[in-house]
């Protein structure tokens, strides 16, 4: 006002000085000033002190300071402002920041001048007893006794706070920005009810209903209640109309754990309030409601949770047609399916490659034979094996391979103690004709085949009827959370629930959110069938195995050639090179975004440019037959090999191109070394014959293309193994390598990968270094490359 600013001009910044024998008339200036402003003064007037204001006496009161504490809280963006205040002269005075100016106050309150002297210590005092009460503050920045609470959990963690010390603060809010915080205490308000669903085929599905009871007036049904815990992760869940609900922490696991156990998608009723619950995640569920207020079920979900706990129970004995001394972790591993199969369950076998899947499969196969028909389903190359096995470990049972001819007449034969083997290549082409057959085991090996849910061979596989049904894998199946929802969807259908609510509880979340709380909750729903032990946890008899990086120096000629092709590679895709290099959204020539424009037809370009890259760093020949341009790669190899043969060692030499595998063919016979040679276009038969010599000792060395013999062989004769070439994934790496450290090796097992230096080849070990930790999770890609965006397939190509 006018009168603020007279005073202002007055007193100026440096303010007024009076004499001291004019100190009565300051007083009374002083105490008139109090009518339109709080004054803080050093000196208190005397109570007994008369100023005559507008020509009228008005004498100024002394009262007693008030030091109770009020609390203001302020919508500031998406959070609060929360300020600490005092009223020395009552609630309708003016606010002043506790512990701070000066003890001797005047103001005007109610057209009464007064005067008061505040206790500063005694509002120190009070702040810190707030403060002590609220710990949140403590983590918040404060400012002159002002904190900004930004994040909306901690704004209700200090409301939560302050309800505690209701009697010693006094909290205001602008009008109509009230929030209130009802707190539950714990989950004995919680009243659930859970019912089979009538109707359901296959299994018998649950529906869970139910409320939360907050207070007499607020009851939430369980559904919403659920909704609102997936959408607000933290503790405090809004319920409309400025009222939260703070959960206790053990409440909150629980409902996190009903989330990751309860599908409340409904297609058939978008109105159900029910939760389905899979049959065959009723003990996980039992667990989780133990202990809340009311409780009801039927006769059905106690049937299920018998079922369960009679098959925990269960010690089924190894069948004795079996001819194999099984080692303890392959007998608990034919336990473990057994039990599944008891209660309905499937199960997903996923130890690491050599610890005899096979061997554990057959196992549950014999206990089982005797009830129907059993279906294998395997990659080609690996039929044979499974056919192997079986006669040598289980006699009893009649294999038969589905081949070219009477397929329908074969199939419909099919009876007690028959065992089919097919390929997936068959299951694709005969999906109806097996589809038809009610098997009582459905063993699928080297499950990753059915990974993608869209192609023709999942679809066939996921038609087919099987009472259990057994996924063995040795890689292990985690982070892709697409392909993994595809597996289960196979052993255990709707466990997981549908891909789209699968995708908003997990793989959002963990995906793109990297949610280790999420990512825990999905691995309990899973551990019950998932079995996975590695080589180094049960056995250990396994001889060492060394993995060494042989570094490849080019020579001036050959480092010539692959950059001249790399540069080539560059101009080929019309990449401005010093876009890459700018961390800003990168630009192809033509104008496009990376990945958008041409999308697919881009990358496949990128990725075309990439494999001649890597053909370059196996030989040169590989790019342009007809160069004499010396390999460096084949020299080192040469001296690997010669060091080898002369101690007497044998190696597995594998390459992912056919073609580099044909010069290593033409080096070798040259030297007059003996070798066996398996590729994707090797006939079944002949692979037996191959690999039955080289392991009878005739060869020293066993080329194998990495695609066609990283499954299933066993090949231990060998006791160093060469990479070539590397591949994207590691894992597909390992499995090549495990085909001679795996049970029956007795001597330690050396591991020699030969890779080109300052070329796309290291970029490619670097980026095994960054995917090694799915060695260990669920779910491993196979194919690196398609989950590479477009730029950072560019970045392999481009100058570092």
């Amino acid at each position: 006002t006018k009168k603020h600013k007279d005073i202002a001009r007055i007193i100026s910044s440096n303010g007024l000085r009076v004499p001291a024998t004019h100190s009565r008339e300051v007083l009374a200036a002083v105490g008139n000033l109090s009518s339109f402003m709080t004054v803080h003064s050093a000196i208190a007037l005397d109570a007994d002190e008369i100023s005559t204001l507008n020509g009228k006496k008005d004498l100024m009161k002394g009262v007693t300071a008030s030091s109770q504490i009020y609390i203001q809280l302020i919508p500031l963006g998406e959070g609060f402002k929360l300020a600490m205040f005092v009223k020395p002269f009552g609630p309708k005075g003016p606010y002043l920041k506790p512990g701070q100016g000066a003890e001797n106050v005047m103001a005007e309150v109610d057209g009464q001048r007064l005067q008061t002297r505040r206790n500063l210590v005694q509002e120190r005092h009070k702040v810190r007893e707030v403060e002590a009460a609220c710990p949140t503050l403590a983590e918040v920045e404060e400012r002159g006794r002002e904190w900004l609470l930004q994040e909306t959990d901690v704004c209700l963690s200090v409301l939560l706070e302050l309800k505690t010390i209701m009697d010693k603060v006094v909290i205001e809010w602008p009008e109509g920005e009230q929030i209130t915080v009802r707190q539950l205490a714990s989950p004995d308000r919680l009243s659930l009810q859970v019912r089979r669903i009538k109707g359901s085929k296959g299994l018998s599905w649950f529906a869970m209903t139910g409320s939360l009871s907050i207070d007499e007036s607020l009851v939430i049904d369980m559904k919403k209640l659920m909704e609102l815990a997936r959408r607000n992760s933290g503790r405090f869940l809004p319920l409309g109309n400025g009222d939260f609900l703070a959960l206790t922490d053990e409440f909150r696991r629980r409902l996190d754990d009903f989330s990751s156990i309860a599908d409340g998608h409904s297609r058939q009723d978008t109105g159900d309030r029910s939760l389905r619950i899979h049959p065959l995640a009723s003990m996980a569920m039992d667990n989780i409601i133990q202990g809340i207020g009311h409780l009801e079920t039927d006769a059905a979900w106690a049937a299920q949770l018998q079922l369960i706990r009679e098959a925990q129970l269960l010690d089924p004995q190894v069948p004795s047609t079996l001819q194999a001394d099984l080692r303890d972790y392959q007998i608990e591993g034919y336990k473990w399916l057994s039990r599944l199969a008891h209660w309905g369950g499937g199960a997903c076998l996923a130890d690491d490659m050599g610890l005899g899947k096979t061997l554990q499969a057959l196992a549950i196969i014999l206990e089982k034979t005797c009830n129907g028909p059993i279906l294998i389903v395997a990659p080609t190359s690996v039929c044979m094996n499974w056919l192997q096995e079986a006669n040598r470990f289980a006699p009893t049972l009649n294999m038969h391979l589905l081949g070219n001819r009477n397929r329908r007449k074969l199939v419909q034969s099919l009876k007690e103690f028959d065992v089919l083997v097919t390929s997936y290549t068959l299951l694709q082409q005969e999906a109806k004709l097996l589809a038809g057959i009610d098997w009582q085991v459905i063993v699928l090996d080297e499950a990753q085949a059915i990974k993608n849910m869209e192609t023709k061979r999942s679809q066939a596989a996921m038609a087919l009827n099987g009472r259990f049904k057994l996924l063995t894998t040795g890689t292990p199946i985690e982070n892709h959370l697409g392909e993994l929802w595809n597996l289960f969807n196979f052993i255990i259908p709707g466990l997981l629930g549908s891909l789209e609510s699968f995708t908003q509880r997990f793989a959002i979340p963990i995906e793109r959110f990297r949610d280790q709380a999420v990512r825990r909750k999905l691995k309990k729903l899973i551990r019950p069938f998932i079995l996975r032990r590695s080589k180094a946890q049960v056995l250990e008899e396994l001889p060492p195995r060394t993995e060494i990086t042989l570094q490849v120096e080019m020579n001036d000629e050959e480092q010539a050639f692959y950059e001249a092709m790399r540069r080539q590679a560059l101009e080929n895709l019309a990449v401005d090179n010093t876009l890459f290099a700018r961390p800003v959204k990168r630009k192809i020539a033509y104008g496009g975004s990376v990945g958008k424009n041409n999308g697919k037809v881009y990358t496949v370009k990128i990725l075309a440019e990439i494999m001649k890259l890597r053909r370059a760093c196996c030989n040169p020949k590989l790019v342009m037959p007809e160069t004499d341009i010396e390999s460096s790669k084949l020299l080192l190899f040469e001296k690997v090999v010669a060091e080898l043969l002369e101690n007497r060692h044998k190696a597995l030499v594998f390459s992912q191109f056919v073609g580099h595998l044909q010069i290593i063919r033409s080096f070798l016979d040259k030297k007059k070394i003996e070798y066996r040679y398996l590729d994707g276009a090797t006939p079944v038969k002949q692979r037996e014959k191959e690999v039955e010599a080289f392991q009878a000792g005739q060869g020293d060395l066993f080329l194998i293309s990495l695609k066609a013999g990283g499954l299933g062989l066993n090949l231990t004769a060998a006791d160093y193994v060469i990479h070539m070439d590397p591949w994207w994934n590691p894992a597909v790496e390992d499995q090549a390598s495990d085909r001679a450290h795996r049970i029956g090796q007795v001597r330690p097992v050396t591991i020699y990968r030969l890779i080109a230096k300052h070329t796309i080849e290291e970029k490619i070990v670097r980026l095994h270094q960054e995917k090694r930790d799915l060695a260990n999770s669920l779910l491993a890609e196979t194919e690196i490359s398609s989950k590479l965006s477009a730029e950072e397939l560019m970045n392999l190509i481009l100058e570092q």
